[in-house]
């Protein structure tokens, strides 16, 4: 479901340098950012020959329409590219998993420890984990446990014990 909006890609590139800018070796429009896509960044968006959607820049998003079912999915999780340069999807995704179903855990609490994971310890670490981030976590309702006893029992037993694994700070993405 999910998919990075790089200027290297095919797609992006092709807009990108009919727009006037150019990707360096390290994947950077301009020798700036590293993402095709985003809301803000208006210095990338100057070019008065084409609307906002063919700028170098565009916050144009792909759109995919999914059915919320069980099998679909727990939580989406939406992010910017501070989170995604230091942690990949995947581990992003176990990293959510082994504490979302947590008891009386709160989503931005998850947020603060995920924050917590891609944040630089010293900022000589080529720029990696010094980036903004922001993320965003929608957990869907029908996944919530419900006891299947007549409240007479012991629920405690419904939940098994919350794993947070630790996760050491990322130097780099491939």
């Amino acid at each position: 479901m999910s998919k990075d909006h790089k200027p290297k890609d095919k797609s992006e590139l092709k807009r990108i340098l009919a727009a006037g800018g150019r990707v360096s070796n390290d994947g950077r429009i301009n020798h700036g950012l590293n993402m095709s896509r985003a809301l803000g960044d208006h210095m990338y968006k100057t070019n008065s020959l084409f609307p906002n959607t063919k700028q170098m820049i565009t916050a144009l998003p792909d759109v995919q329409t999914i059915d919320l079912k069980p099998e679909n999915g727990d939580f989406i999780v939406l992010a910017c590219d501070g989170i995604w340069n230091s942690l990949c999807s995947q581990k992003a995704v176990d990293f959510i998993l082994n504490r979302i179903h947590c008891p009386d855990i709160k989503l931005s609490s998850i947020c603060e420890e995920l924050f917590e994971v891609c944040l630089a310890p010293d900022t000589p670490n080529a720029g990696v984990g010094c980036d903004n981030m922001t993320c965003i976590i929608v957990k869907f309702k029908h996944h919530q446990k419900r006891s299947l006893t007549d409240g007479t029992e012991d629920e405690s037993d419904l939940v098994t014990e919350c794993k947070k694994p630790k996760l050491d700070p990322i130097t780099t993405v491939e």
